[in-house]
């Protein structure tokens, strides 16, 4: 097995800072040590650079057959494009097709995966019905190393699911130690508001925004809480975009609920304004919407003082050519989502710990070891400690890049726009290590490939 000295580097993790060497045996740190005298195949000098945990993006949609159409990033290039942004684990969302087995939509992501990633890799599972008879997948899930399931209150027709299934599918959750992520916005009534605009001939992008309101996003969360705290299950609400959704995860919060919640860098940083580009705007289509700028603060806000536990990117990319161009005639034929896997941890740096919002400490916690917590990763990820994975990323807090589609330091996804085109950030991935392996290294791909699947223990088994 191959050995790195990583020397001279500044080592920060979710709770400590200071600077000491690290050696790699194979794939896990084996001493971490002010001038470690050790013989390595390879040394890697990180002098005036912070060494950091990979980062861990919890939520990602590789390869996901959407509104007629498919990301497009698929396990290879999503993968590759992540590791290039300094993330080294992300968790993205097998789908069980209405109707069938739960088991063969694991089966299907495995069969998407396997042998593209160059980076590791988990499951959640996406529950479209969940009759009694078949509830025992859920279990079988678990013992398959893939313990979170997503819910939709939004979507119907599509991915919707009644609040009956969402109990029983909590309840069961909350018996075998595992988590439910929740897509929380009351997708009826949205549908109806939806109804009345395109009657009225209101089909431009910017309508997107203004068919889905926070209200509706937060009597998703309100719902969601007050059913998981009845099921006794810990609940996760996913890229949560707002000021009204956050006031319902505070109260919850402060009656004792286990729920906690991610927000994404695009809520941080973009605004509803972006969607005043005419068709340009749909480049912005996601579920939600962008917000007024004023919810920001409010974001900002609740990572500081810890009502929001994580970043991730909600990373679904649809080229504008071809694919967000579907929705030319109307909104809702747009395919909702946009990119920012690679984006996630410099952009989150730049506004967040170079202008004062967070520190060191939380930036690692909000872009890695949360999720691993959150996920039954930690602590083999989402930190540098010995025995841990060597998930190792060389991050550069000086350097200065602006994100574009045709800078080659910036982009890497397979998609044809930036959403943060021309954003000047500061702090740059330079090398990334996956299980010891240099896979980027200087900015460039080294080693493509060796990827593999993570099977995450239960919530349950992780608090023991």
């Amino acid at each position: 097995m191959a050995t790195t000295l990583i020397k001279n580097g500044r080592i920060v993790t979710a709770v400590d800072d200071y600077f000491a060497d690290v050696f790699i045996d194979g794939e896990t740190v084996a001493q971490i040590g002010k001038d470690l005298q050790v013989q390595a195949d390879q040394t890697i000098d990180a002098k005036g650079k912070l060494v950091l945990p990979g980062g861990i993006d919890p939520h990602t949609h590789l390869d996901m057959p959407f509104g007629g159409t498919t990301s497009a990033d698929d396990f290879e290039t999503g993968t590759i494009a992540a590791a290039h942004g300094g993330t080294t684990c992300l968790i993205d969302f097998a789908i069980q097709e209405k109707g069938k087995s739960t088991i063969e939509g694991l089966d299907t992501w495995h069969g998407k995966a396997d042998g593209k990633a160059t980076i590791d890799y988990g499951f959640h599972m996406i529950i479209t019905d969940m009759p009694v008879e078949r509830m025992p997948e859920m279990t079988k899930l678990r013992d398959e190393g893939v313990s979170s399931y997503k819910l939709f209150m939004a979507y119907p027709g599509v991915l919707y699911v009644d609040d009956g299934v969402l109990y029983r599918a909590f309840r069961q959750a909350g018996l075998d130690g595992t988590r439910i992520c929740m897509h929380a916005e009351n997708g009826i009534v949205i549908d109806e508001i939806v109804r009345e605009a395109v009657a009225d001939g209101k089909v431009d992008p910017k309508y997107h925004a203004l068919t889905r309101p926070t209200r509706m996003e937060a009597e998703g969360v309100h719902r969601s809480i007050a059913i998981a705290e009845v099921a006794d299950v810990p609940l996760y609400i996913v890229h949560l975009s707002c000021h009204d959704a956050l006031e319902e995860v505070k109260r919850g919060r402060a009656r004792g609920v286990n729920v906690i919640a991610e927000t994404c860098p695009q809520y941080l940083l973009l605004d509803q304004s972006i969607y005043d580009q005419g068709f340009e705007g749909a480049k912005w289509v996601m579920t939600p919407a962008l917000r007024e700028k004023w919810n920001q603060e409010s974001l900002w806000q609740g990572l500081q003082f810890r009502d929001l536990e994580t970043i991730a990117t909600d990373h679904c990319p649809f080229c504008f050519k071809d694919q967000k161009e579907l929705g030319r005639e109307s909104f809702t034929k747009i395919p909702n989502g946009a990119p920012g896997v690679e984006n996630r941890m410099s952009v989150i740096y730049d506004a967040g710990v170079v202008k004062g919002r967070i520190g060191l400490n939380r930036f690692v916690e909000l872009t890695s070891t949360a999720a691993a917590k959150a996920f039954g990763l930690f602590p083999k990820k989402g930190t540098i400690a010995v025995g841990s994975d060597a998930d190792i990323v060389i991050f550069d807090p000086d350097r200065k890049e602006t994100i574009s589609v045709d800078n080659e330091f910036t982009h890497h996804m397979n998609v044809d726009y930036s959403a943060y085109e021309g954003r000047e950030v500061q702090g740059w991935t330079e090398t990334v290590l996956s299980r010891g392996r240099v896979i980027i290294r200087n900015g460039k791909l080294e080693t493509r490939g060796g990827g593999q699947f993570v099977k995450r223990v239960g919530v349950g088994e992780l608090l023991r």
